[in-house]
């Protein structure tokens, strides 16, 4: 079971890298996007750094 929830957590984290990535790609990123998306990928690596 621990295993499983560490690799949810790895794809979630790897998730928002992208999604971090593509908004920062576009003309004219949302700052605010990437302020909350990076907020949520260090609490996933908080959780993970537990593990």
């Amino acid at each position: 079971m621990e295993q499983s929830h560490v690799s949810a957590l790895q794809l979630k984290h790897a998730g928002l890298e992208r999604q971090i990535h593509e908004e920062m790609s576009r003309p004219l990123p949302d700052l605010a996007m990437i302020q909350a998306l990076k907020k949520r990928k260090l609490r996933i690596k908080e959780e993970l750094s537990h593990f």
